[in-house]
Parts: C-alpha cells; structure tokens; sequence
C-alpha cells in the first residue's frame, strides 16, 4: 500500500517512490506531504511438483491475433481520439450492438453497464459451451433477473462493454488496453496473459472449482475469461504494484501523469464521483478510508485498489484467497489494510481540501 508516488518528470515513463517524496502538483489540488510503501515480495507458489519462487513482471507482448470472442474492461475509457472516443454514456448499448436483442429490449445503455444497473445475474457459465459463436449469442440474448435500475454488480456488463468497445474502434481489447492506457503511461509489466513468471493461482478442480485445469500459473483464473482466450472485460489482466501506482496516480491526478493523458478529465471525474465501473464509499473492504471521495474495486482472487482524493492516498493490495484452493469470501483483511492506511495519513494531517474539475 502506498500514498501518491512523485509524478514524473516531463518526459519519464514510471514513478519514483522515494520515502517522503511530495508528488507534482495538477491543477487545483493542493498536495504535500510523506509517502508510505509497504510493498510484499512474497509469491504464492505452492504448486505441485513446482519450485517456489518469487513472481515476476509479465513482460508486455504483442497482441494475439487468435480469433477468440471480445471481452473488455472499459473502465478506463481513452481520451478524446476521434475514432475511439467513448460513445455519450446516454447511447443505447442496441445501437452499436444490433445482435443482441436483450439490450435492444430492454434498453441498455452505456452508463447502465458501467454502473451494474442493467439488472443482469452475476455471471453466466460460457465455459460449458462449446464454441465462441454459442457463447456469443448466451451473451447478446441474456435477460435481467432484477429490475433495470438495480444496482448489482454482474460480470456481464463488461463483457458487453468490450463487445460495445470492438465493434467501434475495429480493434481487440488487448490492442486498446495497450494502446491507450499501458504503453502511454509505461506500465510494462502490464497486460493479459499468458504470464509464466506470475505466481501460481489456484489449483483449479472440481467439486470446490467451475472447471478442471489443475494447478493455475501465469493464466487467467475466471472460468469465463479463461474460455474466451484469456481477454475479457472482466478478468484477465496481469500487473505489479508499481504499474497500479502509476495508474492511481493516473485517477488522483485527473486522468493525466507525467507528460501522457490516457483519460480526459471529465471522464476520470464521472468515473470517480458516479461510480462508472468503480465503487463509491464501500467500508466492507476500503475499511476507515470509505467516504464520498473514495472509489475503488475488488477482485474475486483477493485483489482490491482504492483511490482516495481527500486524502491524495491509495490502496493496492495484491493478494491471494484462491491459493491453493478457493475458499469462502473474506473481505477483511481488504478493510483493515485500508484502515491502517488511513490511520496513518491521519496521524500525518494529511487531509487535503478537494476541488472538483470544473
């Protein structure tokens, strides 16, 4: 975990995470004081007939040209770049998407997917299926199980979102992630699998597994994503505590570090403040941090990051509660590393003022 590492230099590609370093100032946000790391170098790796060793970077490679089904995470929507600017959050998902008859019929819209509230069940099982196309058409013709409106986080509305994503820029999930927030921004330890220095995952097998693939390393561990090609919008990613830092610093700093701007301003605001493919206020795991000007997301193999713009401060936390197999959901340890933080902020004064972009 970690406060704000320094914003580079003109021209510089990663942070600096000096002790005590203040990070450059934007606009309308006054910032000063310590940096706190407590970065983790231990690796789950408890693998049979595997040697333990330390994780290491997944090394950015070239996109696959595989043709496996879409699935993004649109969560960092690119800035203003004509042909791939975000469609208005307002458009119905139908008017890009004209096969898929569920979103036709019961009006979907962008911003209904960002914020979980098309009503849609959590997941969907795809990997039974038995090809992209099967699983194509489980996706477009699913119906909402809750009224549209309810707010019920669903694997679901990412996977739509890429599909959305796709069919507007002609190009893959990977080819956009890389594009426009990894490469821009030098987070090269970033991007989807396969990864074969990650540290292992699960070992995966039925009855307490969706599927059997045995011991899981350095691929993707969702049952779905792993079925599409291991690019989903929903899982899939792999990354280091530094590359998360610069994209903290990215969502504190309104969209823009260094010398690169992956995120216009307004979107990183909505992004933050409405909760468009992030939580708002959520003390279940952003613990004392939670409040109106603190956002963030989970992931289900035990990952959390929080941003908190009252105090300039977030939270990455790479752990693991699938190893070395899954068990019960336990979001406490999320909470009390999110406490510790703040209380340490707090017994700094950093509390800063916050304006909102204009």
């Amino acid at each position: 975990c970690g406060t704000s590492p320094r914003d580079p230099s003109p021209g510089a590609r990663g942070p600096s995470s000096s002790r005590g370093a203040a990070p450059t100032s934007p606009p309308r946000r006054r910032r000063g004081g310590p940096c706190a790391t407590a970065p983790g170098t231990r690796s789950a790796a408890r693998a049979w007939n595997s040697p333990r060793r330390n994780a290491s970077p997944c090394a950015s490679t070239p996109p696959s040209t595989s043709p496996r089904s879409p699935s993004s995470s649109p969560r960092s929507p690119r800035s203003s770049r004509s042909s791939a600017a975000p469609s208005p959050l307002g458009t119905p998902v139908a008017e890009i998407l004209s096969d898929h008859p569920a979103a036709a019929a019961h009006g979907f819209t962008v911003r209904a997917l960002l914020t979980h509230t098309t009503g849609l069940r959590p997941e969907l099982p795809l990997y039974e299926l038995p090809d992209d196309a099967a699983r194509h058409r489980a996706l477009a013709t699913e119906e909402p199980v809750a009224e549209p409106g309810t707010r019920r986080y669903s694997d679901l509305n990412p996977l739509l979102l890429q599909h959305l994503l796709e069919r507007l820029t002609g190009q893959r999930l990977d080819q956009l992630v890389a594009e426009g927030i990894t490469r821009p921004l030098g987070m090269t330890s970033t991007g989807f699998g396969p990864c074969p220095g990650a540290a292992a995952t699960e070992d995966e097998r039925r009855p307490w597994a969706k599927a059997d693939r045995g011991m899981v390393r350095g691929l993707v561990h969702d049952e779905n994503a792993w079925a599409l090609g291991g690019v989903a919008g929903h899982a899939g990613l792999f990354g280091t505590g530094h590359d998360l830092a610069v994209l903290c610093r990215v969502l504190l700093g309104g969209g823009a570090y260094g010398t690169a701007r992956v995120l216009a301003p307004e979107y990183t605001a909505l992004m933050l403040d409405e909760g468009l493919g992030f939580e708002v206020d959520k003390p279940w795991y952003m613990g004392e941090l939670a409040g109106p000007l603190c956002a963030g997301h989970t992931g289900f193999t035990g990952t959390s990051l929080v941003v908190d713009r009252a105090t300039d401060t977030f939270l990455v936390l790479l752990a693991t509660t699938v190893h070395p197999r899954r068990r019960t959901p336990d979001s406490t340890p999320r909470a009390r590393a999110a406490t510790r933080l703040k209380r340490a902020v707090r017994d700094t004064g950093r509390t800063l003022p916050y304006e909102a972009a204009p």
